[in-house]
């Protein structure tokens, strides 16, 4: 992956098309991985972290439709805008009911593709009902949390502490993000994190040979299986 202020995945089998796209975005400073089939394009988000993944519907191996479905289903929350040459209603609904969160139909204007994309970038995607690393499962439709099948007594601070770090899981949460994320503008008093923390850790990794919540000195706290 390369580096840059947001980073992009492309899947679309058309080269001429893709290469187009890729120099525009980066133009507009955007970082565009490509990849020009379904498999390839799903193995890419599994692996990476990607602000927006832009999908052609129609694709080898394993159609954009095959792409979203097994995404979701996983707890992949990536922001998708899916590219189609059709233009029906049906196939519209269809990729919206999997889990597609905007649809543009070609041909488009460049200058649009972007737009959607940086507002798609600024949210996670809301069509995930599920979050699961390793083990650890968090049913957000219930709000109720597990570990290798085992339900966790977690508090609502602890709930959403452990839903940020699992949205943006395998990255790094710095603290001021977790503070944000969970109290918003009412700052909490110095100890709040820490103490919130400590019982979430105590409620997920006390009783588990694998540790998931990892504190990462000076950056703040990142949920995966290894560090």
């Amino acid at each position: 992956m390369h580096k840059g202020s947001l980073q992009f995945l492309l899947v679309e089998d058309d080269l001429d098309l893709a290469t187009a796209i890729v120099d525009y975005l980066e133009l507009e400073d955007i970082a565009c991985d490509h990849a020009a089939n379904g498999v390839s394009g799903y193995n890419l988000i599994r692996d990476n972290h990607y602000d927006v993944v832009i999908l052609d519907l129609n694709l080898p191996k394993l159609s954009g439709l095959g792409v979203c479905e097994r995404l979701r289903a996983q707890g992949i929350d990536v922001p998708i805008l899916m590219l189609t040459a059709r233009d029906t209603l049906e196939d519209k609904l269809k990729g919206f009911s999997i889990g597609a969160d905007d649809y543009l139909i070609k041909p488009f204007a460049m200058q649009e593709l972007i737009v959607r994309a940086q507002v798609l970038s600024r949210r996670r995607s809301g069509e995930v009902n599920r979050l699961k690393v390793a083990d650890l499962v968090l049913e957000l439709t219930t709000r109720t949390a597990s570990r290798n099948g085992v339900q966790l007594k977690l508090s609502p601070i602890a709930m959403k502490l452990l839903e940020t770090l699992m949205r943006d899981s395998p990255n790094i949460v710095s603290r001021e993000r977790l503070i944000q994320g969970v109290w918003g503008d009412e700052q909490p008093d110095s100890n709040s994190l820490k103490v919130h923390m400590f019982n979430l850790r105590k409620a997920v990794d006390a009783n588990f040979d694998h540790k998931l919540i990892h504190t990462v000195v000076g950056q703040g706290f990142v949920l995966k299986e290894s560090v």
